[in-house]
C-alpha cells in the first residue's frame, strides 16, 4: 500500500514538472485554451499534492523549489513588464533617474542611453514606455541588482530577477510557517501559497515582485507578533517601498496597538498585581507606540526615496499612479457595473469620477474595519486586512491576475479560502489576449466573479451560522 501511495506522489510530481515545462517554454498567452488546460491540470496536481498528508513538510519544500527552478531559463510569456524592470535598472546603473524620463522620449530623440534600449522599448510596448516609472525605490534596487550582474543581456537580467523572487518565496515559506506555528495554525497552510501554481507561474515565471513585497511584509508581521514593533515597522516600510499596496493596511493596526494589553505590559516594570494593572493601563501608551510605529514606516520609505529626490519626482510619480485610477480598465468586477450605469445616465465612460468614488469608499470601509472590529489578535488583524484589500479589489478599475498574490497569502492566516479559488479562476482574465484588439469578454468575467463571490458568500454564511453573527 505504501508503495502505491509513493508511486502516486511521484506521478503527480512528474506530471507537474512536464506541465510546468510546457507552460514555461512552449506557451504563448494568445493560445488561451492551451493555457487554460495547462493551468487547470496544474491546479489539479497541486490540490492532490497539498492534501496528501503522507508527504512530509520538507518534501513539500523541495517540490516547491523544484517547480520554480523549471522556470529559471524561461522568458516570461504572460507579461511584458519585465522589460521595463530591466530598463529602469540599467538607467540607474548609468546614473540616470528613472522617475524623471520615460523610454518613449529617448526613442523619439533616437537616443540610446542603455544597452539593448530598442529591444527593451519594443518589448515593454508603447503603453508602458510612454509613462514615468511607478515602481517604488526598493523595487528599483532589485532592478539595479539585475543591471549590475547583467548590463548587456536581457536573458541574464531575467535570471537575476527570477533568482531574487525565488529567494523571496523561500523567505515567505520560512517566516510564514513560523508565524503559523505561533498562531497555533497548521504550518502546512503556507503551501496553499508556496505550492500554488498561480504563485509559481505569476511570480517566478512572469517576474512579478509581489513575492518580494510579501516577504518583507510577512517578516514585519512576524516581528510584530514577537512584540518587536520597531523592527516590524522597518520591515513593513520596506514592503511599502517595494509595492505601495500595504499602505492600505496601516489604519488597521490602530486597535492592535491601543487595545493590545500584552504589548502595553511589556513597558511596565512592576510584575505584581498584573490582572489589576491590565485594567488600568492608559490608552495613550498604545497611541504613542502607534504614532512611533507609523513614523518609523514613513521614515523608512522617505529614506529609500531620497536617492531619487528631485523637484519633479513627486509630480511625475503621482501622474503615473493616477493613471491606474483614471485611465486603465482590466478584469474589474463592480466597476464595470458602475461604468454601465454611467453609460445609461451620462452617455460616456465615467472612469475618472467612478475611480475617485471607489477610492473614497475603500477608505471609508477601512475606517469601519479600523474602529468597529476588535483587531487585537493576529487572526483578527489578518482577516481585516484580507477583507479591506478585497473590498478595494472588488471596486478597482484594474485588477491584474498577479494582484491576487496578497489576498492569497493573507488567507493562509485566516479561516477564509475564497482567494484560493480566485487564484484558480483569475486565469480566465487572460482570455482577453486571444481576442481581437484585446477586448474583454463580459461573459468570461461574469463566470470568474460569480464563482469568487459565490464561494465568498458561502463562507460568510457558513461561519456566521456557526457563530450566530456575521464574521469578517
Amino acid at each position: 500500500m505504501f508503495f502505491f501511495r509513493k508511486q502516486k506522489v511521484t506521478l503527480l510530481v512528474l506530471t507537474s514538472i512536464i506541465l510546468y515545462f510546457l507552460f514555461g517554454y512552449f506557451l504563448e498567452r494568445t493560445a488561451f485554451y492551451k493555457l487554460l488546460f495547462l493551468w487547470s491540470a496544474l491546479f489539479g496536481c497541486f490540490y492532490f499534492l497539498i492534501n496528501n498528508k503522507k508527504i512530509s513538510f520538507s518534501n513539500l519544500v523541495g517540490i516547491s523549489i523544484l517547480f520554480r527552478l523549471i522556470f529559471l531559463f524561461t522568458t516570461p510569456n504572460l507579461s511584458q513588464d519585465f522589460y521595463r524592470f530591466i530598463w529602469d535598472g540599467r538607467m540607474i546603473l548609468e546614473g540616470l533617474n528613472p522617475y524623471l524620463s520615460y523610454p518613449e522620449y529617448f526613442m523619439q530623440q533616437r537616443i540610446y542611453p542603455i544597452a539593448e534600449a530598442s529591444e527593451l522599448y519594443l518589448g515593454m510596448g508603447e503603453l508602458n514606455g510612454s509613462h514615468y516609472s511607478n515602481y517604488p525605490p526598493l523595487n528599483q534596487l532589485c532592478f539595479l541588482i539585475a543591471a549590475i550582474f547583467s548590463s548587456k543581456s536581457i536573458f541574464g537580467s531575467i535570471i537575476v530577477l527570477r533568482s531574487i523572487i525565488i529567494l523571496a518565496d523561500i523567505g515567505i515559506l520560512y517566516f510564514g510557517s513560523k508565524l503559523l506555528q505561533k498562531l497555533n495554525l497548521p504550518k502546512r497552510n503556507i503551501f496553499w501559497y508556496i505550492l500554488n501554481p498561480f504563485i509559481i507561474i505569476e511570480m517566478t515565471g512572469n517576474l512579478h515582485f509581489e513575492s518580494v513585497m510579501l516577504f518583507f511584509f510577512i517578516v514585519g508581521m512576524y516581528k510584530l507578533h514577537q512584540q518587536k514593533w520597531i523592527l516590524a515597522a522597518i520591515f513593513i516600510g520596506l514592503s511599502i517601498s517595494l509595492k505601495l499596496l500595504p499602505l492600505l493596511f496601516l489604519p488597521l493596526f490602530f486597535k492592535w496597538f491601543v487595545k493590545n494589553r500584552d504589548l502595553d505590559l511589556e513597558f511596565i516594570q512592576c510584575k505584581k498585581n498584573v490582572v489589576n494593572l491590565e485594567k488600568n493601563i492608559p490608552a495613550f501608551m498604545g497611541i504613542s507606540k502607534l504614532i512611533a510605529f507609523y513614523a518609523i514606516i514613513l521614515s523608512t520609505i522617505t529614506l529609500l526615496f531620497l536617492p531619487f529626490y528631485s523637484s519633479e519626482l513627486l509630480e511625475n510619480y503621482t501622474k503615473s499612479i493616477a493613471l491606474w485610477f483614471g485611465k486603465f480598465e482590466f478584469n474589474a468586477s463592480f466597476y464595470y457595473i458602475f461604468r454601465e450605469i454611467g453609460y445609461v445616465f451620462r452617455g460616456y465612460n465615467e472612469i475618472a469620477i467612478i475611480g475617485k468614488i471607489t477610492a473614497i469608499s475603500t477608505i471609508l470601509f477601512l475606517i469601519i474595519l479600523t474602529f468597529f472590529r476588535k483587531n487585537t489578535s493576529f487572526k483578527q488583524l489578518f482577516t481585516a486586512m484580507l477583507f479591506g484589500l478585497c473590498f478595494y479589489y472588488f471596486t478597482a478599475t484594474t485588477l491584474h491576475p498577479w494582484y491576487i498574490a496578497t489576498p492569497l497569502l493573507l488567507s493562509v492566516f485566516t479561516k477564509y479560502k475564497f482567494p484560493i479559488l480566485w487564484s484558480l479562476v483569475v486565469i480566465l482574465s487572460y482570455q482577453v489576449y486571444a481576442n481581437e484588439l484585446w477586448k474583454e469578454n463580459p461573459f468570461i468575467l461574469i463566470i470568474e466573479y460569480l464563482l469568487v463571490f459565490g464561494f465568498l458568500i458561502y463562507e460568510l454564511k457558513n461561519k456566521s451560522s456557526k457563530n450566530n453573527n456575521l464574521i469578517i
